[in-house]
């Protein structure tokens, strides 16, 4: 099954009901496909193999993602939050290939052969505005590739994740009713477009028939805003974004009466957040939601009921389950093995490795499945007696900070290039904030390292969230006889000298 196929269902079945955007001016499930239809026809026109996507949330995503599955084009949409020169390496690995890019990015793209550069703001007028056109008829894409995702690795260098139309399908059908929304539910989506909960939103909200609503870019202040005045009924956030939410409807006395479903993910949740949510919503169902890339999304879920049981418990096994990422799906086989393979028994802490349709561990270029189906994700994990899932972050050295995955290598890098570096280290520390801070480690020549200079150049180069917030300086950093540094005995001994917030 392809993943047009969803939206083609959906506006049979409810084709006058409000798809996406505002409950006043959207359009409806009808509109919906046929503007795609209309741009999968253009993109066959243009004759590149695949259609990328730069800029901020709107309308235009769900619309380019369909098209260019009806087109026969993998959707690839890119992380603007990158430096220049990373994203620029990005778009020439995209070639050739349509790529719609915010006007006010437009001046970030180099020059690329096979890159063709469309604003958004002509895509919008030619494909968004103005009455929806006739649907066109297309013949059924060759093309078993939807989406391309460039994720993070340990080296820092991207790898593009493969998801194809069976995968992304598989993940829907077997997590969502169709149209199992009412006509009055609406979704409030302010997780950026180059993250698989970007994708899978689209997806299944076009299945459950649920209206999108898009916040072009998160703040505390417009999600609450926006949430009210459209009457959200479900949205996705991650960790930080949850407390920021919680400051402002404290602050302004919003209640959110109409939200019913809040699901979070992409980073630990600090046990006080999730009970001060609980607290102020006592309406709302709470679900944290454990999923990859590479798993088409979501794999487990801790529920509302687990979220309510585990709070009012005195028994120490169920209450530390608000720290768990709930139960695998239905859909989804999971086990926790050791190096050698084996499984581990439960309380046991190993390796997390999925299998499912659902499943693609693949990369372009590269399967990273096994035979028999199996996808090892690099987390660690393990599960309690119940079969309740605890994640403990990623295997390799990957910093998870607000849920954006950064690599400590491309900011030591930087840090190397400074005469008085003699070594150093850049690890994640958990904290209750972002789940993880970055901190440095240095070994400074001169005793006396100039900090701040060093923030300022990785500020510049890799942007803020790169930045270290806490300085640590050594004598030397541990190794081992192989020489390679030992990160976790490192991140161990800082901890505790790092401040939870």
């Amino acid at each position: 099954m392809r993943t047009p196929l969803l939206l083609d269902i959906a506006a049979d079945a409810a084709f006058d009901r409000i798809a996406l955007g505002a409950r006043a001016e959207g359009f409806d499930f009808e509109a919906y496909r046929a503007r795609a239809s209309q741009v999968a026809g253009w993109l066959r026109g243009r004759g590149k193999t695949n259609t990328a996507f730069l800029g901020m949330n709107g309308d235009v995503l769900p619309v380019l993602l369909f098209a260019s599955g009806m087109a026969g084009t993998p959707f690839v949409p890119l992380n603007y939050r990158l430096a220049d020169a990373d994203l620029n390496k990005l778009v020439a690995r995209t070639a050739p290939a349509v790529l719609v890019v915010d006007d006010a990015m437009l001046s970030r793209i180099a020059p690329v052969d096979g890159i063709e550069l469309v604003a958004r703001s002509d895509f919008e007028a030619e494909f968004i505005a103005g009455r929806p056109p006739a649907r066109i008829e297309l013949p059924e894409a060759e093309n078993d590739i939807a989406v391309l995702l460039f994720t993070s690795g340990t080296t820092g260098e991207p790898k593009a994740a493969v998801l194809r139309h069976a995968n992304l399908t598989s993940y829907v059908m077997s997590t969502v009713e169709f149209l199992g929304a009412d006509e009055e539910e609406a979704a409030l989506v302010s997780v950026p477009s180059y993250h698989i909960a970007g994708i899978s939103a689209i997806l299944t909200s076009a299945y459950g028939g649920r209206r999108i609503v898009y916040l072009p870019a998160f703040t505390a202040e417009d999600w609450v805003r926006v949430a009210a005045a459209e009457r959200i009924t479900h949205a996705m956030v991650v960790p930080t974004m949850l407390d920021r939410i919680l400051d402002v409807m404290e602050r302004t006395g919003e209640t959110l009466p109409t939200l019913r479903a809040l699901s979070y993910g992409g980073g630990k949740m600090p046990e006080p957040v999730i009970a001060r949510a609980l607290a102020m919503l006592p309406h709302v169902a709470f679900v944290n939601a454990y999923g990859l890339t590479e798993t088409s999304s979501t794999i487990a879920l801790l529920g509302a009921e687990d979220h309510r049981a585990a709070f009012a418990s005195d028994d120490p096994l169920i209450r530390r389950r608000i720290a768990s990422v709930g139960q695998p799906l239905p859909s989804i086989e999971l086990e926790i093995r050791r190096e050698d393979g084996s499984c581990c028994a439960p309380g046991e802490h190993g390796e997390i490795h999925v299998r499912g349709e659902q499943v693609s561990g693949e990369y372009l270029h590269r399967k990273a499945v096994a035979d028999d189906g199996w996808f090892a994700t690099n987390d660690a994990g393990w599960l309690d007696q119940g079969g309740y899932l605890f994640v403990e972050g990623r295997l390799d050295d990957v910093i998870v900070r607000g849920g954006e995955n950064i690599s400590p290598g491309e900011i030591e890098d930087v840090l190397r290039g400074f005469d008085d570096i003699a070594d150093c280290a850049v690890l994640g520390i958990p904290c209750e904030k972002w789940g993880e801070k970055v901190v440095a480690v240095i070994v400074s020549r001169s005793g006396k390292p100039d900090t701040e200079a060093m923030a300022r150049a990785i500020r510049a180069k890799l942007r803020s969230t790169k930045t270290p917030e806490q300085w640590f300086v050594r004598d030397d950093l541990p190794y081992n006889e192989t020489g390679k540094l030992l990160r976790r005995v490192l991140k161990a001994e800082l901890a505790e000298a790092v401040c939870a917030g």
